[in-house]
């Protein structure tokens, strides 16, 4: 799928002005989470685990929060969960219906650049993305998220700020499951071609 020209945060300011009336509803109980540390570098494995309340550098948002800088700015939403794979041993010849992936509105798919180590032609892929979503512009705000408790989109946020240093990076770590649990719409996902290793 080629890159979508111009960036698709415009549809998602528009939205978020429409779901403003309903900013209050998305404060939800505070949840008993464990206290979980930053790493000194990147998350290597086992993704799907409690996530720190911080990542140093960036901006971590609620929904409300998330909402309330939609409202005020452009900002590219990117999801960054890996795009399903067809299962070892299912070959090319044989059925295989990937399942949809549903995501925030506006938002571009580039799975896999949240691995804790990167090949290198798919940190270059991360790096085109981004500098094409946002023109080069290394101050426009970026939001990264997946799925509630995805080091994914930890390490992806924290790669784009100490790695390709962009200075307002934020990220949404409820993810999915956060905006859903608002009321708030989910889209068809489809995510942006991998590069061939």
């Amino acid at each position: 799928m080629a890159l979508r020209a111009g960036p698709p945060t415009r549809r998602v300011l528009l939205a978020a002005l429409v779901w403003l009336p309903v900013l209050p509803s998305t404060r939800a109980e505070p949840v008993d989470r464990p206290e979980v540390p930053e790493p000194e570098g990147y998350r290597l494995g086992d993704y799907r685990a409690p996530v720190p309340a911080t990542l140093e550098g960036a901006t971590v948002l609620d929904t409300a929060g998330l909402i309330l800088l939609l409202a005020g700015e452009p900002a590219v939403l990117i999801d960054v969960m890996p795009a399903p794979r067809r299962p070892p041993g299912r070959g090319a010849g044989r059925p295989w219906l990937a399942p949809r992936r549903f995501h925030l509105p506006g938002s571009v798919w580039l799975p896999n650049v949240g691995l804790g180590e990167l090949p290198s032609s798919t940190a270059a892929w991360f790096a085109q993305h981004l500098e094409e979503l946002t023109g080069g512009a290394r101050d426009t705000p970026l939001v990264f998220y997946c799925e509630r408790d995805c080091w994914m989109s930890w390490n992806a946020a924290k790669r784009a700020r100490q790695e390709l240093g962009y200075r307002r990076v934020h990220w949404y770590p409820d993810g999915i499951q956060g905006w859903e649990e608002a009321g708030l719409p989910l889209v068809p996902a489809e995510p942006e071609q991998e590069p061939e290793e």
